[in-house]
């Protein structure tokens, strides 16, 4: 009875997290109260996750990543890369690949194609290059680069952890490099040839759409003093200017104007053009844009602009400019709105944002470093230069993360204490401030990652792993050892498109462990295969640095099925080759 509690809790589990009706913190807390109540594990067991030194290692990265995009030197050394336009497309290519990989070896993979996504596009543009054949190879290093080192990413710290709680041996920083050094050097390859074969070229209309005359849906109000009152649409000047006039709001009134149509005062003119023609609206006489006639409390300090992406995950999706209280909550004035490959028509207030949505917003230096600091809701798409004084703190901030990354993968002081070091030193030296760091952890990931771990412990105490791992080998069995590994591959690879790559692999490491077991094989074996298959699943534009790219690439879903999809069989195939070689079955 226990076995079918325990394994209908992780279907309940697994539903939740695809439907994403709740966030997956509350789902995993919920779970975990579930198998308190019936009592399959103890309140002790159902918190023995957090406690474990896999949670501070990875909440000391958030801290000390924060750090680094604060300070702003990351970004200033990814924006130099600018400096290699010069070369022939494939090389520039190729050094994309290498420094996201590299890059994304020590920090969040998303985070890194935010920062090379601007770049990247520039690039480029200059050297006469579709961005759809730079971008997705862009995305899928940065995702391959995490597979070379412990701390590459949060699957792997948080699968380190499990099997450590279950006696193991712990996986060192760089024990499994050569692993993750093969995956990207086969990646890099397929990307730059056959990748390349299988991407869409856009066309020459979708290059004049990128960031700097992509056509922006804004809304420009007719004041008491304007000559174009009375005017004809077709005659008003700013028909003239070049501007498509998309709809009028008058009196609460939203409609589709015609060429006679007269404009009257107080009319909302929702309009549609590029950034340089939006901001020359200003040197008309009687016409503002909307965001200029919010008071923003400071008419001293200089406005800046400032073009926000909208990504996964944003507690912003679904919700309207109006209700999220946007420029209360951001101290910021939206200025235009752009969705690719639709026609709005709505008023800004009332437009339901989306992933991928690019906001052109106005306000202070201060609020736009906000948004930079705190990506959950947004990417900025711009160029920025820190001062020296934040140029100073980033780079002691990476000498912090190199001393953590040295103390610990030498065994001077574990693991998790070398990083709790470094991020204390961030935070003494002032490289971020208590309040910042605590908005820098993610702490839905804590959660999931912790209470994912107690259900590992319920699984064990029940015995739902082996019953799993035994029915796992019953169908593999016929294939040998290499088939069932294969096997979990396969499993954990599927698992990961309705759930997060941490989660499915926490899932399936406890069905692993106990198959292994009865195999009399090296458990390790197959806990790294589940690992590693959690971090090459492309099969989709679900992964968050995808996402990233999904849009300013205009691919579209099938793109990723065809590129994404042989590149991953690709890769699952190497691992049952490769995995068995540095991590024999027979220890």
């Amino acid at each position: 009875m226990s076995i079918a509690i325990v394994l209908g809790l992780l279907l309940l589990a697994i539903i939740l997290f695809a439907v994403e009706i709740f966030t997956v913190d509350v789902i995993t807390v919920f779970i975990l109260i579930c198998l308190c109540l019936f009592k399959i594990i103890t309140p002790k067991e159902a918190f023995d996750g957090f406690s474990s030194d896999f949670i501070i290692i990875l909440a000391a990265i958030f801290i000390m990543v924060g750090a680094l995009k604060k300070t702003g030197v990351i970004d200033t050394f990814i924006a130099n890369l600018v400096n290699i336009k010069k070369h022939p497309p494939k090389v520039i290519l190729f050094f994309v690949m290498i420094i996201s990989a590299l890059t994304s070896g020590f920090m969040n993979n998303t985070t890194v194609t935010a920062l090379m996504l601007n770049p990247t596009i520039g690039m480029s543009k200059q050297s006469g290059t579709a961005p759809s054949k730079m971008l997705m190879p862009l995305s899928f290093a940065s995702i391959l680069g995490g597979t070379c080192t412990l701390i590459g990413t949060s699957t792997n710290v948080a699968v380190s952890g499990y099997i450590a709680q279950q006696g193991l041996t712990r996986i060192g920083m760089f024990d499994f490099l050569p692993i993750g050094l093969i995956l990207l050097g086969v990646g890099m390859l397929y990307m730059m040839t056959i990748g390349q074969l299988l991407l869409p070229v856009n066309s020459k209309e979708d290059l004049e759409e990128d960031y700097s005359v992509r056509k922006y849906l804004s809304e420009a109000v007719i004041l008491e003093n304007s000559p174009m009152i009375g005017q004809k649409i077709a005659d008003s000047d700013i028909s003239k200017q070049g501007f498509s006039i998309v709809s009028i709001i008058r009196n609460k009134q939203n409609f589709v104007p015609n060429m006679f149509t007269k404009i009257q005062l107080d009319d909302v003119v929702l309009i549609k053009g590029n950034v340089d023609d939006l901001l020359k609206i200003k040197d008309l006489d009687g016409v503002e844009i909307k965001a200029d006639l919010l008071k923003l409390d400071s008419e001293e300090n200089e406005l800046h602009l400032a073009e926000l992406m909208v990504i996964g995950g944003s507690e912003t999706l679904r919700n309207t400019v109006e209700r999220i209280n946007f420029r209360q909550k951001y101290r910021l004035g939206i200025i235009a709105i752009y969705r690719k490959g639709k026609t709005i028509s709505e008023k800004i207030g009332k437009l339901r944002l989306k992933v991928g949505d690019l906001i052109l917003v106005q306000g202070e230096k201060e609020s736009i470093d906000l948004i930079r600091t705190n990506e959950n809701d947004f990417i900025i798409l711009e160029d920025y230069k820190p001062n020296l004084h934040l140029k100073r703190k980033g780079i002691f901030t990476i000498g912090c993360f190199a001393l953590s990354v040295i103390l610990g993968s030498t065994g001077i002081l574990p693991l998790s204490i070398a990083f709790l070091l470094g991020a204390l030193l961030t935070v003494a030296f002032k490289c971020i401030n208590p309040e910042e760091m605590y908005d820098e952890i993610d702490w839905r990931l804590l959660v999931l990652i912790g209470g994912m771990s107690a259900f590992g412990i319920a699984m064990t105490k029940t015995g739902a792993d082996k019953f799993v791992a035994e029915y796992i080998v019953k169908i593999f069995e016929p294939m040998g050892a290499y088939g069932i590994l294969g096997g979990f591959i396969l499993l954990t690879v599927l698992l990961t498109q309705p759930l997060s790559n941490a989660a499915a692999a926490l899932v399936v490491l406890p069905i692993g462990l106990q198959t292994a077991s009865q195999l009399a094989v090296n458990p390790l074996t197959f806990a790294i295969a589940i690992m590693l298959s959690a971090s090459v699943s492309m099969l989709t534009p679900f992964e968050p640095s995808c996402i990233l790219v999904y849009g300013p690439g205009k691919y579209k879903f099938l793109d990723f099925v065809k590129v994404g999809g042989l590149l991953t069989f690709i890769l699952m195939g190497i691992l049952v080759m490769i995995i068995p070689f540095f991590f024999p079955f027979k220890v």
